[in-house]
């Protein structure tokens, strides 16, 4: 049985990005109608920055662990067992300030624990999530894509592709609905904004 893990970082239920992430979920879900799909709103209830006490638990050995440390890295297990049990990941996710919301990057310094999702090999780090492809669909006001004035500016999608390399995805495929700063002068409608987005988005869940 394939299963999705669908991760939102959108605080707005009318988001772009989350309306992407739907689409998308519901296209997989007619594709796969015995796959299972695991959702995590990191808006409605985002992971605790990481303290000392996480950082100590997470470097103690695993047969070592106090029950006070165990405690500390249920969050992170909970998260990893997910990514764990995925066989794909969606994310949504809105760009802000030129990179990703920290609720995202909060989602992220749980789930990269060494021994856990990735380990030092002696050729270098290696990823232990491997197998699995991922899909980002994005939202941006301006366009930052490859190529264009503003391209250097999009620090999103390398740090994102570098950080899912890190643990071992590294099928990753990157779409984005961007320019969306059109629709608040009233130039385009949102049906027709999101459009060609929609189109590559049902193509690629089928």
């Amino acid at each position: 049985m394939p299963t999705l893990l669908h991760i939102n970082s959108s605080p707005l239920e009318t988001s772009i990005s989350r309306e992407l992430t739907r689409e998308f979920v519901r296209t997989w879900k007619f594709a796969h109608p015995e796959g299972r799909v695991i959702t995590r709103d990191l808006a409605a209830s985002s992971p605790k920055p990481l303290d000392t006490a996480w950082i100590y638990a997470s470097y103690t050995d695993s047969a070592s662990r106090t029950p006070e440390q165990k405690v500390v890295l249920e969050t992170s297990d909970q998260l990893i067992a997910e990514l764990e049990q995925a066989d794909e990941v969606v994310i949504g996710v809105a760009m802000h300030n030129f990179s990703i919301p920290a609720s995202l990057k909060l989602w992220i310094d749980q789930v990269l624990r060494k021994d856990r999702t990735f380990t030092y090999a002696s050729s270098g780090p290696q990823g232990l999530l491997q197998g699995k492809k991922a899909t980002v669909l994005s939202a941006s006001g301006g366009v930052y894509a490859a190529g264009t004035p503003a391209g250097s500016m999009n620090f999103m999608d390398p740090y994102l592709k570098t950080v899912l390399g890190f643990i071992g995805i590294t099928d990753v495929t990157f779409i984005s609905a961007a320019g969306a700063a059109q629709l608040m002068g009233g130039k385009i409608s949102r049906e027709a904004f999101l459009k060609p987005t929609l189109d590559r988005v049902r193509a690629l869940a089928a």
